[in-house]
């Protein structure tokens, strides 16, 4: 092949050791031939056609690469597709980029050909772009939310069955050992959360975000409150209605499909949030805060559990997370949240960090995937499913390397005179 090469022709493989000059930490092919990388490399990556080239070099970083994964261009061997927990190690912890000068780009682009530069359609499994989503809505606005949640959440609930098991819970959960089950952690995680909220028989518990109900039944079923759930997914509310009436639950226990912000009732004993703070959007904290506030009775108690950074500085989640995963989602550090909870008018009580039993969670969740991964395939396809697996052992890293915490914070409204209803010392630990 490379007798026959136009001299200004770039071979593939070449392109990409120009852009990382510390090595591959994998085996790379290409569909012209061309090779890099340890030939003895556990993992094999290969470019398999020309639309996947199109994908990378016209959404260079990680969205051309998930899209030319998730198409089928971009294939992978050594690692399996429900859990490239590996692959995503040796990415994002060895592989290094470094962006080439104007002239080094221009001779890679010309080399490898313009017509690559046409961006292919993206796979279904995209999001709209940001600036095509101000047709669904102001950012956070209701409808926009609503379609956000509905991008993620409504996948299908048998599919959400056999990721996250018997449970259903789609948050972090709270391992007691390291050799819990993912059940009893998730158990452990909504009575930790009931414990900090120190709910009593004949409390009043709103949920918010309330995923398919897991808090909502826990809290009903273990601690005899009257607890209310809401959520913007009609497939989580329409799993959780049934799961209540299954429990014998339905007098107690309650799922709104809606808006948390359409929720009229007020003076509840405690509030949850568990997972929802990723959605709300930070300029939106003081009002969501504010809200919240406004629905407990003095004495009562917020529990705010959300994936949280690593620092307080402002930066937007990856294209992969936004395009694919969280459309709208944004973090901040533990530090904003509780400085806008302390401005809106509560006082903050505790705070933890949970970052390695969500690294734990994510890893159940994976192994989850994998072990169902025929039915999976066959409930929502195969891209949806590579999407799935990418995302949760991308996510792994994340918390394993601090790049993402996962934070518990607990706060109350004070009584007019200042008095809180604490006990001297915690009692959630006993």
């Amino acid at each position: 092949m490379t007798a026959t090469m136009n001299p200004t022709q770039v071979l593939i493989a070449d392109a990409l050791t120009a852009v990382t000059p510390a090595g591959l930490p994998f085996r790379f092919t290409a569909y012209d031939g061309s090779s890099a990388g340890p030939e003895d490399a556990a993992v094999h990556m290969h470019l398999a056609n020309e639309r996947g080239l199109s994908y990378i070099l016209t959404a260079p970083g990680d969205l051309g690469l998930v899209r030319a994964y998730v198409a089928g261009d971009l294939e992978i061997e050594g690692s399996h597709p429900a859990n490239p927990y590996e692959l995503m190690r040796l990415m994002l912890r060895q592989l290094s980029f470094q962006r080439p000068t104007p002239a080094e780009a221009l001779r890679i682009v010309r080399g490898l050909g313009w017509n690559h530069l046409k961006p292919p359609p993206p796979p279904p499994q995209e999001h709209l772009p940001r600036w095509r989503r101000t047709f669904e809505g102001l950012r956070h606005s209701k409808t926009r939310d609503r379609a956000a949640i509905h991008h993620h959440y409504d996948v299908s609930n048998t599919f959400y069955e056999w990721v996250l098991g018997p449970s259903m819970a789609y948050t972090c959960a709270v391992y007691p050992s390291d050799d819990a089950t993912l059940e009893q952690a998730q158990t452990e995680k909504f009575d930790l959360v009931a414990r900090k909220l120190d709910l009593k028989p004949g409390m009043r518990l709103l949920d918010v975000g309330c995923g398919w109900g897991g808090m909502v039944r826990h809290a009903a079923r273990e601690y005899g409150v009257q607890a209310l759930g809401v959520t913007l997914s009609s497939e989580q509310a329409s799993w959780a209605r049934s799961a209540i009436e299954r429990d014998g639950l339905g007098g107690v226990a309650e799922v709104r499909f809606g808006d948390y912000r359409d929720v009229p009732e007020r003076e509840f004993d405690a509030i949850s949030s568990i997972g929802l703070t990723e959605h709300i959007g930070i300029r939106n904290y003081p009002s969501y805060f504010g809200f919240l506030l406004e629905r407990l009775k003095p004495g009562g108690r917020l529990l705010n559990h959300s994936i949280t950074r690593s620092d307080n500085r402002l930066r937007p989640t990856g294209a992969f997370i936004d395009r694919y995963i969280f459309p709208d989602g944004e973090l901040t550090g533990s530090g904003r949240i509780i400085t806008e909870m302390q401005d809106t008018g509560f006082e903050v009580r505790h705070s933890e960090n949970l970052r390695e039993h969500y690294a734990k969670t994510l890893a159940a969740w994976s192994d989850n995937l994998q072990a169902h991964w025929d039915e999976a395939v066959e409930e929502v396809g195969p891209a949806t499913a590579k999407v799935w697996g990418l995302y949760l052992a991308a996510c792994r890293v994340g918390f394993e390397r601090n790049e993402v915490q996962l934070h518990q914070v607990l706060a109350v409204k004070l009584h007019p005179d200042a008095t809180s209803d604490f006990p001297l010392r915690p009692t959630w630990l006993s």
